[in-house]
This record gives structure tokens, C-alpha cells and sequence, in this order.
């Protein structure tokens, strides 16, 4: 089964339709239309327009198009199901769902679309991509990711997080005073692992500071040694950073390649065990290395003959 590839999602208000263009070629692997917290409340209808006009008649190329709904607690989330879905089919791809607390929320949105399916005819499923971003998602953030086997990903949100948690922090969501480590390491984590639980993508905050792009690097790389396959992007600039921190490098595909070979090399001969470079690689390391390079495959064949070019894409 081909892996999914979702290193940077690329965040795009449903109202300013005259960014969609340069959006849609900056080489996100998915933009999702935002009806929800870009979209003011009285642009909402005006801007679910604007995206089913997007999703149908706008060349996506390789981007996954995807859009936000309003939260399931707001007057417009059915209408926004209903209507994209009805008029846009097959074109929408992902349906990204805010503010998700309780597997219920989840399962909600799933019979929704299953009965609309079936109504079109569509002949693909819609998937879904779930926001953890209140503290009751974050408690129940096991049983969210498990809701659906629409599911392709868990994302952290960090914005709306900071507001439920009550904590101090700017509006980059960094804490006001000193803090020892990465301020958000547990809601990072809990929300990783219960993506790993499911079997699907975890997808990291955004980082509102756009300008500082060694920021943003920083932020994608952390979350990216724990286990992230990928970021939210705010504006197109973010996008080529987030693709290349979210590939595997060189170094690592070579070094997994090196290390199968000599591997197979010693079971050929009888062995286990055997030591590369002086490090021992085992059964575990073959995993490690053998999923390094179908990450590496699925996003570009290239990178496994030595071509890192589209990693930046």
C-alpha cells in the first residue's frame, strides 16, 4: 500500500480566493480551504462558495484538496458538509474536522458523509483529518483517532489549545517567561501517540511567525525527531521547509541502504546480528531503515537514487 504523503498543509482563508492560485502552486502536498477560524462570520457563506468554485473548476495538480468545516457546535458546519460535498463530489478530497473532543464528534461527521455517498453515488470515500485542540480532545485523543477508518491523520492544534488550557503565551503560542524544554512536549506527544495507536499521520501546529522561517524550522524539526510526518503551513513561504525537514536526508536514506545490505549480507551467511560502522543493526534497525525508505519512495523515487531536488517541493 503506498504511504501517504502529508509533509506540509498549507492553511488558506475560503474567503481570499486571490490567494488560491499562488497557494495551489507553492508544492503543499495538501491545502485545505478554511471556513472556520480564517473565514469571518459574515463572509461564512460567501467563502464555502468561493471554495466549491476552488475545488471544481481549480487545476490541484498533485496538492490534495481539502477543506475545513465550521466546528460542530456552530450553525454552519452541516451546511458546510452538505453543500461542498454536493456540488464538489469527488473533487473534495478531505474534509479537515476542528475542535474534535470526544469520538462522538468524529463518528458524527462519518455517518454525515456515508449517507451522502450514498445519496451521489460518489465513488470514492471522503477522508478526514481530526484536530486535537481542546483539553477534552486531548483526554480522549485514544478513542478519536480510532473513530473512523476515514481517518488519515491527527493533528495538533496549538491555537485554540493554548485558549483551552488557559495558558500564558504570545501569539505564536510561545510562553511568556521562561520555560525549561519544548512548552508544549506533552500535548505534542499524547497527540502523536494516539496517532500511532490508530496507524495514521500525525501533523504538527502551526507557527503563526511566519517571518522567521529559522523559527519555523526549528519548530518542524522537533516535532519531527519525535515522530511528526508533518506541519501546518500559514503562508506558501513555510511550505518548501516543511517539505524537505519532513523527508528523509541523504544521509539517512543511505545509511538505511547500507545498513539492509550489510544485514541480508550476514543472514545470507548464517548470522544475525551485525555491526555497521561499529554500531550493532538488528531485526529492529531493519524496520527503522525499511521504513525510511518507503517513506523516501512514496514521496519521490528519486531520493532513493541519490536525487534530493524534489524533497524541497
Amino acid at each position: 500500500m503506498t504511504l501517504l504523503v502529508r509533509r506540509s498543509e498549507l492553511a488558506l482563508p475560503a474567503c481570499n480566493d486571490h490567494m488560491f492560485a499562488k497557494a495551489l502552486s507553492c508544492g503543499a502536498d495538501l491545502v485545505f480551504l478554511d471556513l472556520e477560524d480564517a473565514t469571518p462570520e459574515s463572509l461564512k457563506e460567501s467563502a464555502r462558495e468561493k471554495a466549491i468554485t476552488a475545488l471544481t473548476e481549480m487545476d490541484w495538480g498533485r496538492t490534495v484538496p481539502a477543506i475545513r468545516i465550521n466546528g460542530l457546535d456552530t450553525k454552519w458546519c452541516h451546511d458546510d458538509i452538505i453543500e461542498v460535498v454536493t456540488r464538489a463530489r469527488e473533487k473534495l478530497h478531505t474534509i479537515v474536522v476542528p475542535k474534535a473532543c470526544t469520538a462522538r464528534d468524529v463518528w458524527w461527521v462519518d455517518l454525515l458523509l456515508t449517507q451522502l455517498e450514498d445519496k451521489l453515488g460518489l465513488t470514492r470515500r471522503i477522508r478526514l483529518e481530526v484536530l486535537i485542540e481542546e483539553v477534552e480532545g486531548l483526554a480522549n485523543a485514544e478513542e478519536i483517532a480510532v473513530a473512523s477508518d476515514r481517518i488519515d491523520a491527527i493533528i495538533f492544534g496549538v491555537g485554540d489549545f493554548s485558549l483551552s488550557q488557559g495558558a500564558r503565551v504570545d501569539t505564536n503560542f510561545e510562553p511568556l517567561g521562561d520555560y525549561p524544554g519544548d512548552f508544549w512536549h506533552y500535548a505534542r506527544n499524547k497527540t502523536l501517540v494516539a496517532a500511532r495507536i490508530a496507524g495514521v499521520l500525525a501533523i504538527d501546529a502551526p507557527y503563526p511567525d511566519y517571518g522567521n522561517v529559522e523559527g519555523y524550522e526549528r519548530d518542524a524539526h522537533r516535532a519531527s525527531l519525535l515522530g511528526y510526518t508533518g506541519k501546518w503551513a500559514i503562508h506558501p513561504a513555510q511550505v518548501p521547509i516543511a517539505n524537505r525537514v519532513y523527508s528523509p536526508t541523504a544521509a539517512e536514506i543511505a545509511l538505511a541502504q547500507r545498513n539492509i545490505a550489510a544485514y541480508r549480507e550476514a543472514e545470507a551467511n548464517g548470522r544475525g546480528a551485525v555491526g555497521v560502522d561499529g554500531v550493532l543493526v538488528d531485526a529492529a534497525h531493519i524496520k527503522m531503515a525499511q521504513a525510511t525508505l518507503a517513506r523516501a519512495a512514496a514521496i519521490d523515487p528519486d531520493l532513493l537514487r541519490g536525487d534530493t531536488v524534489s524533497a524541497g517541493r
